[in-house]
């Protein structure tokens, strides 16, 4: 394993000279989970009706207990929000990100993504979090909506359907990139076991903040390992 100082983080990754870099979010480009914490937001606020809100929450609840499927409970997430303008929920998107997870970006993976966006590197945002929460993310990344592959489901006339469109989670990641980019990364960066497979397919793997599992792999396979300030 390679561990790099914050300073270093740039230089070497301009240096692989990638034309196509895959990011994760939560944990990766800022401190936290988005995807469970707007969860919790929305419920808490009423955003959908009090019988829908009270099956979500025990739904949860088996899922802490692993008795539900990352992928069920990431998929779940998303339909949860079935009949509402889709235009609603990422405006409250937009508001629960600003309140919540703006102040915690890590600056120097947003000054990387820029530095790749200027050297025409093709950069996409991967997440298993719904999608209107990653749009409105990374607007702060300047990673435009025809690049983001998060969990999502299809819309009708405006309004958000239960059909699922992707969760890209775990092995979920690689068949979206392959399914809608059609390649493999050239430099792929991940937080958590669930990036496992996207790193894997990447020429070149970053551990950013990584938990301990993945940690643990990185190590094992001589991968790079980033801790942004103050998250080591």
């Amino acid at each position: 394993m390679t561990a790099i100082e914050n300073s270093s983080l740039i230089d070497s990754v301009l240096r692989l000279r990638p034309q196509l870099a895959v990011f994760d979010c939560d944990g990766t480009l800022w401190a936290g989970d988005a995807g469970e914490t707007f969860f919790d937001w929305e419920l808490r606020r009423g955003v959908v009706a009090d019988d829908v809100a009270a099956w979500a929450r025990r739904r949860y609840a088996d899922y802490r207990a692993g008795a539900v499927s990352e992928d069920d409970m990431c998929g779940e997430m998303v339909t949860l929000h079935k009949g509402l303008p889709e235009s609603e929920v990422l405006r409250l998107a937009g508001q629960f990100f600003e309140e919540n997870f703006r102040h915690r970006i890590f600056p120097e993976m947003r000054q990387l993504i820029a530095e790749l966006r200027g050297a025409a590197c093709d950069v996409w945002a991967v997440s298993s979090t719904n999608e209107w929460v990653i749009r409105r993310a990374v607007e702060h990344f300047a990673i435009g909506a025809d690049r983001i592959l998060a969990a999502a489901a299809r819309i009708e006339n405006g309004i958000i359907s239960d059909r699922l469109l992707r969760v890209p989670s775990g092995t979920g990641k690689p068949k979206a990139i392959f399914e809608v980019i059609g390649r493999a990364p050239d430099a792929a960066f991940g937080n958590s076991r669930w990036d496992l497979e996207m790193l894997t397919i990447a020429r070149h793997a970053v551990a950013v903040n990584p938990n301990p599992d993945l940690e643990r792999v990185a190590r094992e396979r001589g991968w790079t390992v980033y801790w942004p300030a103050g998250t080591r």
